[in-house]
């Protein structure tokens, strides 16, 4: 049996955040393809984090700056190594490529980091996110770490065009698996809630997340009051995992603006909202509150930045909008028009049978997983400048580490 040793920058938690929900997935993918999985991390578990052990998956507490992580690798000899997230690759990669030279080594970026870091440069000075946001410090590692690995999987469309168009990366490292779902099936649309069965707005994000912090704060602000005046019993209930007191200095419940802090099931708080009003101002990635409200036949109000990768050339599943004129208004008429309801939820409903239809990636993700294992030392040579940085990284990085090691040591 071939053996996929993924190591994650935190353990999973599904339930708290998209980034753990997204790895679930990927995990299941790899357990579909009949691959043994060890998953490894360096960080503490937390009580939210998914018990491994109940998908027949191995766990194993990693330590960093450690030669003990490649007596481990020794042992274990993966055929792949999923890095989740970039700086994982910079921590880890350096002794796979020394320890296990033919494993395939896999990127998972979750979302293009560098491209969150323009955003929010460009939010934080009030101004419009320009193409030469990009070139940032982030960008200058992410990309490197991209470089270096022989595949990375990419979660957007729209991402893997900014790595072709503005940084010139080959689109043979580069794979494209969005969120993986089953369409929902008929019996399940007729037992969701009605439009007359649902009630209030809903805000939903790992509030330790600055856009979804700064969402929450925008709509308080500037849309809120706006959907007030037209509504005056309205309410929208807030709700996050790591709620802090400047989310929860929010709550007002005279003005209806509700901070419920964790949601037990994002499922029931989505199914029985009536419309998901979440207005991102930067960002990237997919969100997953947009994923799940269609899931849920939940109509969605948000911004292009909230929007991007998700529809395609398909209608929304509700509105787009930036200004907060009309996203309130976008959001009251989604609220009261049982029309304007029901027609962004089937689009809803269609752009998850016809873009995360996990049936429509899991084939090519493992004719390409094929072609890497017999092709691998032709992939690399047409990857000659990731060997170039893999042998500077592998060098600067592996003395550093070292240094840490033995400094530990005393």
């Amino acid at each position: 049996m071939k053996h996929l040793l993924v190591i994650g920058k935190t353990w999973p938690e599904p339930q708290s955040t998209g980034a753990g929900w997204r790895m679930i997935q990927l995990l299941k993918l790899f357990k579909s393809f009949n691959y043994e999985i060890t998953f490894g991390s360096a960080s503490a578990k937390t009580e939210f984090s998914e018990d491994l052990s109940e998908m027949n998956i191995t766990e194993t507490q990693l330590k960093m700056n450690d030669s003990s992580f490649n007596e481990f690798l020794k042992q274990l000899d993966p055929n792949i190594v999923l890095f989740d997230r970039f700086m994982v690759e910079e921590q880890f990669g350096w002794r796979v490529s020394e320890t296990c030279p033919n494993a395939i080594k896999i990127l998972d970026t979750e979302d293009l980091h560098c491209l969150r870091a323009g955003r929010q440069q460009a939010f934080s000075e009030q101004r419009r996110f320009k193409k030469q946001d990009l070139l940032n410090q982030t960008a200058k590692r992410e990309i490197a770490s991209i470089l270096r690995c022989d595949l990375s999987i990419m979660i957007s469309e729209v991402e893997i065009n900014i790595l072709k168009q503005v940084f010139q990366i080959d689109e043979s490292i580069l794979h494209y698996i969005p969120f993986l779902l089953d369409p929902v099936s008929e019996e399940e649309k007729e037992t969701l809630p009605t439009f007359e069965d649902r009630e209030g707005f809903v805000m939903l994000g790992n509030l330790l997340h600055p856009p979804n912090f700064e969402s929450v704060k925008f709509v308080k602000k500037h849309v809120w009051p706006i959907i007030k005046k037209e509504m005056p019993e309205a309410q929208i209930h807030i709700y996050g995992a790591y709620t802090s007191q400047k989310v929860q200095q929010f709550h007002n419940k005279k003005e209806g603006f509700l901070i419920m802090g964790r949601a037990e099931s994002a499922s029931d708080v989505l199914k029985n909202a009536r419309v998901l009003l979440s207005p991102l101002l930067y960002g990237a990635g997919l969100k997953t509150k947009f994923i799940n409200a269609m899931q849920n036949g939940t109509p969605n109000i948000t911004t292009i930045v909230g929007a991007e990768g998700i529809g395609g050339l398909l209608p929304f599943a509700g509105e787009i909008a930036n200004d907060p004129k009309v996203i309130a208004k976008e959001a009251v008429k989604h609220y009261n028009s049982r029309n304007q309801w029901r027609t962004a939820q089937k689009n809803g409903f269609k752009i998850i049978e016809e873009r995360f239809s996990k049936s429509s990636f899991e084939g090519l993700f493992q004719k390409k997983l094929n072609y890497l294992e017999t092709n691998l030392t032709e992939h690399r040579n047409q990857n000659f400048l990731g060997q170039v940085l893999q042998h500077h990284q592998s060098q600067s990085t592996k003395y550093m580490s070292k240094w840490i090691e033995e400094k530990n040591k005393s």
